[in-house]
């Protein structure tokens, strides 16, 4: 099954919810950076909220980044996400080894540790939009649904999973996003809770079988969800030679001069999606033409 996110609303639209499924990409995030399990829940949880965060932006340029800084052995973690289901990200430390935490489970909250949680909406405008709370669990679903209420004020329930295999593939991967309007009435406050608390993780929604759609059939059961629209996600960074050429004459005739001296090949990797772009002295000595 390819990933996707089901956007809905419930409750005659006093409810907006979302819902995605994202094996692959988590997988492929796996891939390209070799992570750990720990590190591996880590940032398919934050790819799996980036995505769905990412699908409410309006324009087509629209830019989400998600950026968690903590002190501990990860250092952090990076994810964008566009409105057209494109998710990227990495983590600053790839390969933290963690024992399991109290309930035997992947010990994201130790691996990330104290810190911060930054959003940053890149709408074409003159300054980006910047929200940042503390990390209040470093479990990132909670400090996402703190983030929601205090920042955005916007009372939400955020819920992200990831499980892996035996053999450190991803098994399972995805979350929901739901949110409360201004006009929503107690008691459809009161249902939606009572339906929270019957559920354990998304993991288990997942591991059952569940699809986007059926997670929130459960999740929004007696308040009359509708479906709106799916949208494909996809592991994908758009970063090619040619940006890379640009980055490298960006940094000058000196800088270039310096690697040409060196008489060797350089190589230049991008952090997202961890691709290798190898430059030869001759090349260099293009580029050097080029800058100024």
């Amino acid at each position: 099954m390819n990933d996707y996110i089901v956007r809905a609303t419930a409750a005659d639209a006093q409810i907006r919810a979302f819902a995605c499924s994202t094996r692959g990409v988590a997988e492929a995030a796996r891939q390209a950076h070799n992570t750990s399990p720990v590190v591996t829940a880590a940032l398919g949880r934050l790819l799996s909220a980036g995505a769905m965060m990412g699908s409410m932006l309006k324009g087509e340029k629209d830019l989400l980044t998600l950026q968690i800084k903590g002190d501990g052995p990860i250092q952090g973690l990076t994810v964008t996400a566009d409105s057209l289901g494109n998710v990227k990200g990495y983590a600053n430390v790839s390969d933290v080894i963690l024992p399991a935490n109290a309930v035997g489970k992947l010990d994201v909250a130790g691996a990330v540790g104290h810190g911060t949680l930054s959003v940053i909406k890149d709408m074409g405008l003159k300054e980006p939009y910047v929200g940042q709370t503390l990390l209040q669990t470093s479990e990132i679903a909670e400090d996402l649904t703190y983030y929601f209420a205090t920042s955005e004020q916007v009372p939400s329930s955020v819920g992200l999973g990831v499980l892996m295999n035996r053999d450190n593939t991803v098994k399972q991967a995805g979350g929901f996003i739901l949110q409360l309007m201004p006009f929503a009435a107690d008691e459809v406050i009161d249902r939606l809770e009572q339906n929270l608390n019957k559920v354990t993780s998304v993991t288990s929604l997942l591991d059952a079988g569940n699809t986007p759609e059926q997670m929130l059939e459960i999740l929004l059961e007696g308040l009359n969800p509708e479906m709106n629209d799916t949208l494909s996600v996809n592991f994908s960074c758009n970063c090619n030679r040619k940006k890379i050429e640009k980055v490298l004459i960006s940094l000058g005739k000196q800088e270039i001069k310096d690697m040409i001296d060196d008489g060797q090949e350089i190589e230049v990797n991008c952090h997202f999606c961890n691709t290798h772009y190898k430059f030869s002295v001759d090349e260099l000595k293009e580029l050097y033409k080029k800058s100024r």
